[in-house]
Parts: structure tokens; C-alpha cells; sequence
């Protein structure tokens, strides 16, 4: 990618984050993943040390958004688990593929030849040399918008999805962290009349079907089958000592 590219990427770029650098070097630096910094002669330095300081401050400012939403009536350890799902690894995963910053990551040939462009761990560090950049470059009121408008949509969900025993979350997780692969669904069977229906999903991974799971409605099902496997896939991880 040249100059110029890398200019119309960061541009490009700044419009999905809603906000503009004063220093551009910052939002460069961000994106740029270690690999990249031997072949490349744009950029100076990798987004690591942005990466350590935007996990502090997205750490601090979701505190401190639940502390405000949900301080009054959850405990400390329910806000605990609240913040740790909001700040995994899958949901910054998620949110970075909404930002596109995938298209954008500079990475070297061989990350790139290895899929690099779309691992969950490169697009979830990205996120958050990202949120570290915005911090420098606009100070704290800055980061705290550009973090609550991404995370808009996950907080209102974060006491479902956070605290509940949600296997389809708790899988993804586990596949992202440890094969870099998601799992998919597929709806198998839907029989009974409206008011009483069963719905049969498979679970595969990795195009190998490895659960299957029935529920009164599509979602129970996918439950069913994400727990099948979790519990599948966690002793694998277990016993392979991964």
C-alpha cells in the first residue's frame, strides 16, 4: 500500500470512528501490527504501546459507564462480569468489523498470507491502540464519546448477554481465543403447529457439524447446541494442554 492509499485508508477510516486527528501519525500508528514494521518504510512504529494504553482507558471509561447505568443496582462482582464481557476479545472483535478496521490494518505479507486481516486478536488490539490513539490525540472526552457510541448497542444487551449463562457467547469466545475460527448454525428442522414449535439447529466448526440442539424457539436451540459443543470443544483445549 502506498502513501497515498494509506492517506485514503485513514481517511476513509476517521469518517466510520466519527472523529477527526489532529496528529494523523496516531490513527497511522494504530493500525499499523508489528509485522508490518519491517517491510514498511511509512511508518516508524507499531501500535503495541497504543494498545496497552487505550486497554486502560476503555477499561476505565466502561467502569465507569456501568458504575453510572447500573452501579445502584448490581454488585461488584456482577459489574465485574458485566465489564468482562463488554471488553472481551469477541465483542471488540465484533465492534472492529463494524468499524471495517480490518480493510484498513497494515500488516506484513506473511500476516497477511495467514489471514491475519480477519484473526480476532489483531482486529481487538487495533480497537484499542484505536481508543488509545483518540485519547492522546482529543484527551479523555474525547475517547469517553468514541467508546460509548461504540458500545451503544452492546450495553443495552450487557445484563442478558453479561451475566446470563450465554453458551452461543461463552463458545465464540472460546473459538475465537483459541482456532481464530467462529462457529455457525444451521437450522435443520421446523415442525409443529405456531403455537408449539420445535426447531432442530447443527452447530459446525470448521465445516464439520459437532453439536446439534432442538428449543421451542431458533435461539433455545442454538443454545442447546453451543453448550454441546462448548463443553466439547473446552475439554479438547484441556486436554491438548493448548
Amino acid at each position: 500500500m502506498d502513501k497515498d492509499a494509506i492517506n485514503d485508508a485513514i481517511s476513509s477510516l476517521e469518517k466510520r470512528l466519527g472523529y477527526s486527528f489532529k496528529d494523523r501519525e496516531l490513527l497511522l500508528t494504530a493500525i499499523t501490527h508489528r509485522s508490518f514494521v519491517p517491510e514498511g518504510k511509512l511508518v516508524r512504529e507499531h501500535n503495541e504501546r497504543l494498545e496497552f494504553l487505550g486497554d486502560a482507558v476503555l477499561e476505565l471509561i466502561i467502569s465507569d459507564i456501568l458504575f453510572k447505568k447500573f452501579g445502584k443496582d448490581y454488585r461488584e462482582g456482577d459489574l465485574t462480569k458485566m465489564r468482562a464481557f463488554l471488553v472481551s476479545e469477541a465483542r471488540l472483535f465484533e465492534l472492529s468489523n463494524k468499524l471495517g478496521i480490518g480493510e484498513v490494518i497494515l500488516l506484513g505479507k506473511g500476516e497477511e498470507k495467514s489471514g491475519g486481516r480477519k484473526r480476532p486478536s489483531i482486529l481487538a488490539d487495533a480497537f484499542e491502540a484505536i481508543t488509545g490513539a483518540i485519547y492522546l490525540d482529543g484527551g479523555f472526552k474525547s475517547a469517553y464519546f468514541f467508546v460509548e457510541k461504540q458500545f451503544k448497542d452492546l450495553i443495552k444487551c450487557v445484563v442478558e448477554r453479561g451475566l446470563k449463562n450465554d453458551y452461543k457467547t461463552r463458545l465464540q469466545e472460546l473459538t475465537q481465543r483459541y482456532f481464530q475460527v467462529l462457529p455457525s448454525y444451521r437450522l435443520l428442522e421446523m415442525k409443529g403447529p405456531d403455537h408449539d414449535r420445535i426447531f432442530k439447529v447443527a452447530l459446525f466448526f470448521n465445516d464439520e457439524e459437532v453439536a446439534q440442539g432442538t428449543g421451542k424457539s431458533k435461539k433455545e436451540a442454538e443454545q442447546q447446541a453451543a453448550k454441546i459443543a462448548f463443553e466439547k470443544l473446552k475439554e479438547q483445549v484441556e486436554k491438548d494442554g493448548i
